[in-house]
């Protein structure tokens, strides 16, 4: 037989004195403690998910063929994009990527010739260049002669100098790769994103 120690008396004594919680409080305790942690979690994650534009309308759709056949539709949540001034020849550039890890992961470069700040445009030009980001495949017109702007439309945003930028167009030959073989027809492109004409 195990003599009792006398620190082991006095510890007993202590833990009989104690109130111990019952067991379906205790798991009810556990499970909201849970639920408050899983809305956090999830209230981060929204907020980590980007959109092309804050109040929404912002997407980018396009036909693609060729070394990459993919029929996109990004729309606002989930869709990075950016636009600012370019220089030679002057317009504006705008950027689109997804979010998602899905493959392809492709980066989107629209560069469009002769674009004003809040002015419209009809059959103007623009230079497309794709980044293919799964494999490092880089695709472009190497020039806007390519690619067509059926109709551009401006509608001025919040910010100063900062507009929705919506495009329709179409591209007549293709985009061919930079390095090494291969080529993408967009035969169709329509976009909407953000320009800030004044970043610089």
């Amino acid at each position: 037989m195990i003599p009792r120690i006398p620190g082991d008396i006095a510890v007993a004594k202590r833990l009989r004195s104690r109130r111990v919680p019952h067991p379906l409080l205790l798991a009810a305790g556990l499970l909201a403690a849970a639920a408050l942690a899983n809305a956090s979690a999830i209230r981060v994650a929204r907020a980590t998910i980007p959109v092309c534009l804050p109040g929404g309308h912002g997407y980018l759709r396009a036909r693609i063929g060729g070394s990459i056949d993919a029929n996109l539709h990004w729309p606002n949540r989930g869709t990075w994009c950016a636009g600012e001034p370019k220089l030679d020849p002057s317009g504006i550039r705008m950027s689109f990527r997804r979010a998602s890890g899905a493959r392809p992961r492709l980066l989107f470069l629209f560069g469009l010739t002769g674009v004003r700040e809040g002015a419209p445009l009809r059959e103007g030009r623009l230079n497309l260049t794709v980044i293919d980001e799964s494999d490092g495949r880089v695709f472009g017109t190497l020039g806007d002669r390519r690619c067509t702007i059926d109709s551009l439309t401006q509608r001025r945003l919040a910010a100063a100098h900062t507009y929705r930028v919506e495009v329709h167009g179409f591209c007549t030959e293709p985009a061919r790769a930079i390095h090494g073989r291969g080529e993408i027809l967009v035969s169709r492109f329509d976009f909407a994103g953000p320009v800030n004409y004044a970043a610089r």
